[in-house]
């Protein structure tokens, strides 16, 4: 059996722990408790199972702790597919949620992702999926909650008059 890898020497148990206490990621809290289990001479099959992983695992977070210090033991953002919209493009988008459809253009009350999907591939020409629109609205800081649409006949008007020949309110005695 080959023999561990040994961990850095400028940290130990007690500021592994120390460190855990202020880390808002509960992910690299379990690996830094699992590498102090480590330090304090645990062995590296149950030193693993405190951090909810076997020992394979536990080996390739010692190599990242090596390397970064308790940085490394966070998730990597992996690199995924890029983006199919440049920098601009994705202004645009931001603009065209934000003012939201014109009815004579776009025939619709409200976007919905479909709509999107359609808008994106006749102005800029790229093909995409509902999910991929749904992760670029998050990108840009949207939500998925919407307003109530308001009817493109809907004249304010006509509101304002109903609102004043409405019928008060009861008033309890």
């Amino acid at each position: 059996m080959p023999a561990a890898i040994p961990l850095r020497n400028d940290f130990n148990a007690v500021t592994l722990r120390r460190f855990a206490r202020t880390c808002q990621d509960n992910r690299q809290i379990r690996r830094l408790l699992a590498l102090a289990a480590v330090y304090d001479g645990m062995n590296r099959t149950q030193a693993a199972g405190i951090g909810g992983m076997d020992r394979q695992t536990l080996r390739d977070w010692v190599h990242r702790f090596n390397e970064d210090g308790p940085d490394g033991l966070t998730n990597r953002e992996g690199a995924g597919r890029p983006c199919l919209l440049n920098d601009e493009q994705m202004r645009e988008l931001s603009v065209i949620v934000e003012t939201g459809p014109e009815w004579d253009t776009d025939t619709v009350v409200r976007w919905r992702r479909i709509d999107l999907v359609r808008v994106i591939a006749t102005r800029f020409g790229v093909a995409c999926s509902q999910s991929v629109v749904s992760d670029y609205l998050n990108k840009l800081g949207f939500s998925h909650i919407s307003g109530r649409p308001q009817h493109p006949a809907q004249k304010p008007e006509v509101i304002k008059a109903f609102k004043k020949t409405s019928l008060p309110r009861s008033q309890p005695i």
